[in-house]
């Protein structure tokens, strides 16, 4: 099979395509030839050596595929050949033809969803849904402002908190991202670009200030998001795409409000019910036709650094994929 290898760390350039041999699945594990596969900023960080998790030199970088079952190990249950699923394989094996994964970190794709739609609703979903639920608590008729709204994770915070009853404020770097922001829900839109947050936000609520904040990119945009937080207010600490943010934590006493982390990777090895309990309700929700995951780019495997530089230059809106073997 193909695979895109990561020999040294460094900035996608220097990512291979390479020959490998086919895995052979063991007890529990199973398959997958992959069709699409997500290009998510922990990849870009890994490559680089800058993400919490370490993979030993050299690995595949992808943190999940969807596709068909092609090989299933002893005692694996539940799935059959040519099955189409989608598999998380805890960050490292996405970028290849054939990943291997376990049958316990696979599921069925919903028949709503196509192959590139659905690889990361985990990563994008899942973090929403364990963010604004289980760690901010958003509640109907609260205000929701979703900070690099234009993203994979931001969009799906914003369809999933307008699911949830919020009122959902978008924040994006342009008025054409503002604009994919607003066909999927969102009710207003900051151009951080050109506009104060900071000053935006507080406006668009009266003065009140927003309820939860969902930040996917910390940097400075972080401590304008907190200044314009309401009274217990939650800022859910999501990402850090524009630098790690240093808050002044006299605010939060100010504000009675919290500063609240969501590590949804972390979680789902901790609380494997609680994970469960999310991939049901989002296959619930896809099955339905209420997720709507926007895929702005499909790149051959040879073109995964070019989806890689993309990302790291901020060119993508909504996700962009890998498809192995078109």
């Amino acid at each position: 099979m193909r695979a895109i290898v990561c020999r040294e760390f460094g900035p996608p350039e220097k990512l291979v395509l390479e020959e490998r041999p086919d895995p052979t699945p063991g007890p529990g594990q199973l398959v997958i030839e992959a069709r699409a596969a997500t290009v998510t900023f922990p990849d870009a960080l890994m490559i680089e050596d800058k993400y919490q998790f370490k993979a030993p030199l050299p690995f595949v970088p992808g943190g999940e595929a969807a596709g068909i079952v092609s090989a299933l190990g002893p005692g694996v249950e539940g799935f059959a050949l040519g099955e189409r699923v989608i598999g998380n394989t805890l960050l490292v094996g996405g970028f290849a033809e054939q990943v291997l994964v376990q049958a316990a970190a696979t599921r069925k794709l919903p028949a709503a969803l196509g192959y590139a739609e659905a690889t990361g609703i985990g990563y994008a979903y899942g973090t929403g849904l364990y963010g604004l639920r289980y760690r901010g608590h958003l509640q109907p008729g609260e205000t929701l402002l979703v900070l690099g709204a234009a993203g994979n994770v931001g969009l799906a915070a914003v369809e999933l908190g307008k699911l949830m009853g919020a009122r959902v404020i978008a924040a994006a770097s342009s008025a054409e991202k503002l604009s994919v922001c607003r066909d999927r829900g969102a009710d207003e839109g900051i151009d951080y670009s050109r506009e104060d947050l900071k000053a935006r936000a507080k406006e668009l609520t009266g003065g009140k200030g927003v309820d939860v904040v969902y930040d996917c990119i910390g940097g400075d945009y972080a401590e304008a998001a907190l200044r314009s937080i309401a009274w217990e207010g939650r800022l859910l600490v999501i990402g850090f795409t524009a630098g790690i943010p240093k808050l002044p934590l006299n605010l939060t006493l100010l504000k009675g409000c919290q500063v609240v982390g969501v590590f949804y990777g972390a979680m789902v090895q901790r609380d494997p019910a609680l994970r469960k309990k999310i991939d049901l309700e989002l296959d619930e929700l896809a099955a339905a036709g209420r997720l709507h995951p926007y895929v702005s780019g499909r790149y051959a495997l040879a073109d995964a650094p070019k989806a890689l530089r993309a990302l790291l230059d901020r060119k993508v809106t909504g996700k962009v994929v890998v498809e192995p073997n078109r």
